[in-house]
């Protein structure tokens, strides 16, 4: 207990040191995307961590607001492609010289226009006034009374690859105090595993989307999306970065993960080499895990075994892990249990964090959720090459 208040009190101190001031807070002019007037922002003194942006005040909302809800199927695909775009960016974009700002140039109507299928105008149609921009592939016509394998091939055969668009901005500030665009990221999120219907309310089918032929087209549809930003007014001459990512099944218990990403020149609108990303979530326990990464795998199922001791009719251990070029980054680990008192969740948090001193390497960030039903009960953070864990328990 004595371990656990020195904790409580070191977190307190870091919390208070690291607390914002906004009497320092730097007011800018922002150059205004729609109209032609300038309007004035703040750039925030402080930032969070030197892998995070800092972002303008007033916070500009995304243009595309909303359309990654309706169009990215898991939830945890979502969050990972926002955040992992900003991660993405770091190797493009200083944080110490940029800052971050919601997309504000791909709007939501032009959005859904891209993600829908391609029509397949012939040359006839070419006089019409709307263009077609849909950027996943066209299905072939069937005549009406086909047959339901007939529309089940023509699905399969032309499978919708992409999901969602998302931009993000990078701006910088002059010497004359004028923030300005100084680049813009495009996240190209691709499916990993296709569902369909062939008739509204009918049964899912499931089409898997190899990774060669998801890379083949998301390198083809990145190009297009470049050459349609470069005719957007104010994008014609910033750099851009382009990443693909690949998601997991709508029911996955973990993200998918970026596979690719490229950067263009300002002015530039021909997309050279691509970069491969080696990153990717694991799920604890899996037999995935254990054939690929067997030590984590046994220093998990080592750790369940020792809280089995103290609670023996607990749940078990769900962990996540997150690698780059296999290095293990960050652990999660959810612990499941059901509590009699808030005494119980102190003494188990205090069994716990002897636990992670005592059982985990310190490389990576650790972080370790004690659940009771839907409430978080505690919670013990360890930052990589920190001894000392974190300790909250919630009231």
């Amino acid at each position: 207990m004595k371990n656990i208040r020195i904790v409580l009190l070191v977190l307190l101190m870091v919390m208070t040191g690291c607390a914002p001031s906004f009497e320092k807070q730097e007011e800018v002019i922002e150059e205004n995307i729609d109209e032609t007037g300038q309007e004035t922002a703040i750039i925030p003194s402080y930032n969070i961590s030197d892998e995070n942006y800092r972002v303008l005040l007033d916070y500009k909302l995304s243009k595309s607001r909303g359309v990654i809800v309706n169009q990215v199927a898991n939830r945890l695909d979502i969050d990972e492609l926002e955040e992992g775009l900003r991660r993405q960016s770091l190797s493009y974009y200083d944080p110490d010289r940029y800052f971050f700002q919601e997309g504000q140039y791909i709007t939501e109507d032009v959005l859904y226009s891209w993600l829908e299928r391609n029509e397949g105008k012939d040359e006839e149609d070419e006089e019409d006034e709307e263009e077609d921009l849909g950027l996943n592939p066209e299905i072939p016509d069937l005549p009406e009374d086909a047959d339901t394998e007939e529309r089940i091939e023509a699905q399969r055969e032309n499978p919708k690859y992409l999901s969602h668009i998302l931009e993000q901005n990078y701006l910088t500030k002059t010497e004359d105090d004028v923030v300005q665009l100084g680049g813009i990221s495009i996240g190209i999120a691709m499916k990993s595993v296709y569902r369909y219907q062939t008739e509204i309310g009918g049964p899912n089918y499931y089409k898997e989307i190899s990774m060669e032929d998801m890379l083949a087209e998301g390198k083809d549809i990145s190009q297009q999306v470049l050459d349609r930003i470069r005719q957007m007014e104010g994008l014609t001459d910033v750099p851009v970065m382009i990443a693909l990512y690949r998601e997991q099944a709508h029911d996955s218990l973990v993200p998918g993960n970026f596979v690719a990403r490229t950067g263009i020149d300002a002015g530039s609108s021909s997309i050279g080499d691509w970069e491969t990303i080696d990153e990717e979530y694991m799920l604890f326990p899996s037999n995935e895990a254990k054939e690929k990464y067997p030590d984590t795998w046994a220093n998990i199922e080592d750790f369940e075994s020792d809280i089995g001791e103290y609670f023996p009719n607990y749940v078990s251990v769900i962990g996540k892990g997150f690698y780059r070029d296999q290095q293990l980054q960050k652990l999660t680990l959810e612990i499941p249990i059901s509590f009699n008192g808030k005494a119980e969740v102190i003494g188990f948090t205090q069994y716990v964090y002897g636990l992670v001193r005592e059982g985990f390497q310190k490389h990576y960030d650790l972080e370790i959720n004690i659940t009771s039903s839907d409430n978080q009960e505690s919670l013990i953070i360890r930052e990589a090459g920190e001894d000392e864990p974190y300790v909250h328990v919630y009231h």
